[in-house]
């Protein structure tokens, strides 16, 4: 069983969500009327314990990392595009960079499993654990130690930037060939057959998707997971990236700082870090709703109603910081909206 150190993970602000609700009924519209922005407002007040939280500190933390599955011709692109990407991020070229710098949240890239080398820089955190994982066909795409070693970087990634003043987060990933991790760990967990959770990826025809489908059996069957012990899972069958996301999740709670969801790799390691420690449900916010179809399983398992349904399937965490304006936008309707009273507008009778 895991060994990894779980931090402490407090349940949400009573206090602070039974104030939100009360204010919410009392501002200047019909009750429940701002619908899924009226919840929202309140889960955020639970997570941070007040009302008005400052989250103008906003960050995307992309872990990327290579997969060994992917010389299995599980991806429509080579291997070299995730550390090709990695540049791309860190030049500001990537559809990431442009909604960060729309909605005002830093982009920290974390290169903890990409093959080969990359270039020193201000934006890059060099935490490399392996030079990717090993083919899961072959047997276990990790070691467990690798894997603990993973979800600890992500403690430590999102315990600095939770001491640098970041209160807002959101999870993005790069690697080719995570999405057949994702599948594989979201049909483990959930129970649910390989073919009913897997999707095209980076954009896989028919006979690829067909191809990827009898991988993602095989290497279950190669594996053996014990789906009683969620580590053993994830080292069986996932990435480093995603074990990454793992650790910035439980972190995260712990600091009690809102957690937006990507699409299915992000879910994954969602899903990863729920079986761990249950207690970290409440922080996690789910951003979009991906085309991927194990997304939809995986957030039914969690019993999670995404924000956004755009039809994104593009990961780096682009549909978790679309979102970041709805959170924004909860927190300031609930605080700066005028009451019946201020407003002088008469309540319902």
């Amino acid at each position: 069983m895991n060994m990894i150190p779980i931090p402490v993970i407090s349940p949400l602000n009573e206090t602070a969500m039974q104030a939100a609700r009360q204010r919410q009924d009392q501002l200047t519209k019909p009750r429940g009327s701002l619908g899924k922005l009226e919840q929202l407002s309140i889960q955020i007040a639970g997570i941070t314990g007040c009302l008005n939280p400052d989250l103008s500190q906003k960050a995307v933390i992309v872990m990327a990392a290579d997969h060994g599955v992917a010389a299995s011709g599980v991806s429509a692109y080579p291997p070299d595009v995730t550390r090709q990407m990695v540049n791309n991020f860190l030049n500001g070229g990537a559809a990431i960079n442009v909604l960060s710098r729309q909605a005002g949240a830093q982009v920290v890239v974390v290169d903890i499993g990409v093959s080969g080398d990359l270039p020193q820089h201000e934006g890059l955190l060099p935490c490399k654990i392996a030079a990717g994982t090993r083919n899961i066909l072959q047997g276990p795409a990790m070691t467990h130690e690798q894997a603990e070693r993973a979800i600890q970087t992500g403690m430590r990634v999102m315990e600095d930037l939770a001491n640098k003043g970041v209160r807002l987060v959101a999870t993005g990933e790069m690697g080719i060939g995570n999405t057949t991790a994702s599948a594989a760990l979201i049909s483990v967990f959930t129970g649910k057959q390989p073919a009913s959770v897997t999707g095209r990826g980076t954009g896989l025809d028919d006979n690829g998707l067909r191809r990827k489908i009898e991988v993602i059996e095989q290497a279950i069957q190669v594996n053996q997971p014990d789906n009683a012990d969620p580590l053993d899972v994830l080292a069986k069958l996932g990435g480093l990236e995603i074990a990454g996301l793992v650790g910035v999740m439980l972190q995260a709670a712990a600091r009690r700082v809102p957690v937006v969801l990507d699409g299915v790799i992000a879910g994954a390691a969602a899903l990863t870090a729920c079986k761990l420690a249950p207690q970290v449900k409440p922080y996690l916010i789910a951003g979009h709703q991906s085309v991927e179809p194990g997304h939809a399983v995986l957030m039914e398992s969690l019993d999670m109603e995404p924000l956004l349904g755009l039809d994104l399937r593009l990961g780096e965490g682009t549909g978790a910081v679309l979102a970041f304006h709805l959170m924004e936008a909860a927190v300031k309707t609930l605080n700066e909206m005028a009451t019946f009273a201020e407003a002088g507008v008469s309540e319902e009778v």
